[in-house]
């Protein structure tokens, strides 16, 4: 049987036998940078991947970054200029997102344990809260009474179906994320009575999904049900959020999401959702497809080691700048990220190697037994499909080594 590999890198060329990441060489991206290890985003894969989703989706949908994924500010500046707007997780990311050009009524602020202090910045500022609970709109209410500010806000749906086939579910059963679907008509009713603008409703069911029939199931059934629970809201809905779950291949034997069948089926519902709900801006929300395979994590070779027989590439980077990569971060059985050799990239001579950070634990790794180049001190290991969760998702702090610089180039 075929050992699985890992999909075609096409997002960056080869020059001279090394990685390019925004048309500069990585080892004269390393000099300039001044220091290993870093995290670098390339604008010009970003804004191809946004490209590919205008070419294929309808006109009409617009379509949200996610801050979460990757929350630079350079890089949230520049999708700025890209995106039709912004989902936030956090009061941090909503300062990250007012600091850039994006109209504040296209930015929205979700999660099931906001602050007041958090409430009372996204009320001040005029960004619509997508509400998590009864009890969240209870504190809205209460702190915009205090501010004399009548805040927009949407409903957080938990459907009662999930994203089927996706990394990470998010919906249907019991879930912090949202208020039960069931539970949506009598929170509509009373919030007929208080003094908040309603838009709409944010339906996520879940993320990093690579099978389109799954995404078009879960696009589908979040339009009925938002058809549905349209007939209990106390306005017209303008904001129809059904979330993303659009996702990258990491591992050996997984492919590209082919979303041109979700751009096909969008067409066909797009103009039924507007009959039942016309004044609805029907919103995609994407972290990780915009910006997951657009960013390398980038290490240098301080020591090759042999260990009863087997090379241990011993990297400055590891698991406390790169968790995902390590394997710890929701991963069941360890697999490999995509890793290359950056200076050594079209060698035909492979060897069987793992690539090890510095830290003083089994934890610590970033390639087991993966088929390699040659590396030895002072190569650059380069981490791929690194621009999402990467350097906010990992425990820099842990044994106390400096953390990376990130540049977007």
């Amino acid at each position: 049987m075929t050992k699985p590999v890992h999909a075609p890198q096409q997002h960056f060329q080869v020059q001279d036998n090394c990685l390019v990441v925004g048309g500069i060489p990585l080892p004269q991206l390393a000099d300039r940078v001044g220091s290993t290890p870093f995290y670098v985003y390339d604008r010009d894969a970003i804004t191809t991947r946004i490209q590919h989703l205008h070419e294929n989706l309808p006109d009409d949908i617009h379509l949200h970054y996610a801050i979460k994924a990757n929350p630079m500010p350079a890089l949230v500046q520049f999708m700025a200029t890209l995106m039709d707007g912004f989902d936030l997780a956090s009061g941090g990311e909503m300062q990250t997102a007012l600091d850039t050009t994006m109209p504040v009524e296209h930015i929205s602020f979700a999660g099931p344990g906001k602050g007041n202090q958090e409430l009372n910045s996204a009320i001040a500022a005029g960004v619509t809260i997508n509400m998590e609970s009864e009890a969240e709109m209870h504190r809205i209410v209460r702190l915009a009474e205090q501010q004399g500010r009548k805040p927009s806000v949407a409903i957080r749906v938990n459907p009662d179906f999930e994203l089927k086939a996706s990394g990470m579910k998010m919906s249907g059963g019991p879930k912090p994320f949202g208020v039960d679907a069931e539970r949506v008509p009598a929170m509509l009713s009373e919030l007929k009575q208080l003094d908040l603008e309603f838009v709409g409703f944010h339906i996520f069911s879940g993320s990093q999904n690579l099978n389109p029939q799954s995404i078009i199931e879960a696009q589908t059934k979040t339009f009925e049900l938002a058809q549905r629970l349209a007939e209990h809201a106390p306005s017209t809905i303008k904001k129809l959020n059904i979330g993303g779950g659009f996702g990258i291949p990491y591992f050996p034997g997984e492919t590209p999401l082919d979303i041109r069948p979700i751009g096909d089926n969008l067409a066909q519902q797009l103009p039924t959702v507007k009959q039942q709900l016309p004044d609805a801006a029907v919103i995609i929300e994407l972290g990780r497809y915009l910006v997951g395979e657009a960013g390398i994590y980038v290490s240098r070779v301080i020591e090759r080691k042999l260990s009863r027989g087997h090379v241990f590439i011993i990297t400055d980077g590891g698991l406390h700048h790169h968790l995902a990569a390590s394997g710890n971060f929701g991963q069941v059985i360890r697999k490999n990220y995509p890793v290359m050799v950056a200076n050594n990239i079209e060698s035909a001579k492979l060897e069987n190697v793992s690539v090890v950070g510095p830290l003083c634990t089994p934890l610590d790794l970033l390639a087991d037994k993966m088929e390699l180049p040659h590396a030895d001190t002072g190569d650059l290991i380069a981490v791929m499909q690194s621009g999402a969760y990467g350097l906010t998702a990992s425990p820099t702090a842990f044994l106390s080594h400096p953390e990376p610089r990130e540049i977007l180039v």
